[in-house]
């Protein structure tokens, strides 16, 4: 029985919070077994066959990785998973360039991992400006500029957004924080693995992302640094001295296999899939569109193709998901879904109370089906239509 067949026979639920995170594919699975008990070497034991076999899979890993996001391995560190490293990341390089300034620009829709990596800078001393998005979640370019100043040290804005789909013109971005001498950091979590996600291209100096986004197992990230030298970032963590003594600790080998298998089947299948979720989103909301009241933010602009945030005018969100039957969604990130709250990032882009709390997130994946999709539109329909009824 393959993963597709387990997930449709789980009472017939249907998962579409891929944002949230990704069942881990089979091929991964089996790439990964091996290393819980037959290649169960430290990669750090550097005397024999057991620490150079680990190592040799490791540097396989690094490599799939790296060519997914066309890096050098050298400029790969792994981490716990993309939340240790958007920490690593800003803290790190901010400290570590304190003398140079202490000032950084980030978006107000960004991930709560670098939102709160903010609100700790600050208490650190530093200064951060948080720019605003307009109704389609973009920052203006123009105020980027502005608010450059003599001691801006860092830029970080997110490659795509993970409550509303929405692509960030990360390479203008880069291009303007590097007339002014100064750094990008781009939280690439949502983007790597679904669309082209080119670190080189785009500019970006300093990147993080998790491997249960792609299909590959929880609990394993990785930072990307274009450059590392003594003053580019300082440590947060210490211990052994492993990534090169930026993120100590015994390797998490079976998880790191993983992360290089996601990557390189996401390599492999991803033009293909994106223009099979693309179509699939484009039938959902064409089809939900129908629905009077009904409005697809961020529509008008570039998207991640699987993603689609959806508000329906006048309905209570309390209610919402609870009329989903075995529909499996979101009304935000999945950081905060614990706490019935509007959506920072649907504030952020001009929505009220109300509507933030109408609104829920569709995230399809690679195990979606069209079976799927046509329950899950008729569901929302019949849920949507009774909810309002009842208001009438």
């Amino acid at each position: 029985m393959n993963l597709q067949n387990r997930i449709v026979l789980n009472n017939n639920k249907i998962y579409l919070d891929h944002n949230a995170t990704t069942p881990c594919d089979p091929r991964v699975v089996n790439e990964m077994l091996p290393y819980f008990s037959e290649i169960f070497g430290n990669s750090s034991s550097s005397s024999h066959a057991f620490g150079w076999d680990a190592e040799e899979a490791v540097d396989l890993a690094r490599m799939q990785i790296s060519d997914l996001i066309n890096s050098k391995n050298n400029q790969l560190y792994f981490t716990s998973g993309a939340t240790e490293a958007v920490n690593l990341g800003l803290i790190g390089t901010c400290e570590a360039n304190r003398m140079n300034g202490n000032h950084v620009i980030t978006c107000k829709t960004e991930h709560q991992a670098v939102l709160s990596s903010c609100q700790e800078l600050e208490k650190r001393g530093f200064r951060v400006t948080y720019l605003d998005v307009d109704t389609n979640g973009t920052i203006d370019l123009n105020k980027l500029e502005d608010a450059i100043c003599s001691d801006t040290i860092l830029v970080c804005i997110m490659y795509a957004n993970n409550e509303t789909g929405l692509i960030h013109p990360i390479r203008s971005i880069s291009q303007i924080a590097h007339a002014s001498g100064i750094k990008v950091m781009s939280d690439i979590t949502q983007a790597v693995g679904k669309i082209p996600c080119d670190v080189e291209k785009s500019g970006i100096d300093i990147a993080a992302f998790s491997a249960h986004k792609f299909y590959g197992p929880k609990g394993i990230g990785a930072l990307y640094l274009r450059n590392r030298s003594v003053d580019t970032i300082t440590p947060v963590l210490f211990g052994g001295g492993q990534e090169k003594g930026l993120r100590p600790g015994t390797l998490n080998i079976p998880a790191i296999v993983g992360f290089g298998a996601a990557s390189k089947l996401c390599k492999e299948t991803m033009q293909q899939e994106s223009l099979r979720l693309m179509e699939l989103r484009d039938l959902i909301e064409h089809e939900l569109m129908q629905l009077e009241d009904t409005k697809i933010n961020c529509a008008a602009v570039d998207r991640l193709p699987h993603v689609s945030n959806i508000t329906f005018n006048g309905i209570d969100g309390s209610k919402i998901l609870r009329r989903m039957g075995n529909l499996a969604l979101s009304q935000g990130s999945a950081c905060n879904s614990g706490i019935l709250k509007p959506s920072h990032v649907l504030l952020s882009l001009g929505l009220s109370k109300e509507e933030a709390l109408s609104s829920i997130r569709i995230g399809l994946g690679r195990f979606t089906t069209i079976e799927e999709v046509e329950t899950t539109i008729n569901t929302v329909k019949s849920a949507i239509k009774n909810l309002r009824e009842v208001l009438i």
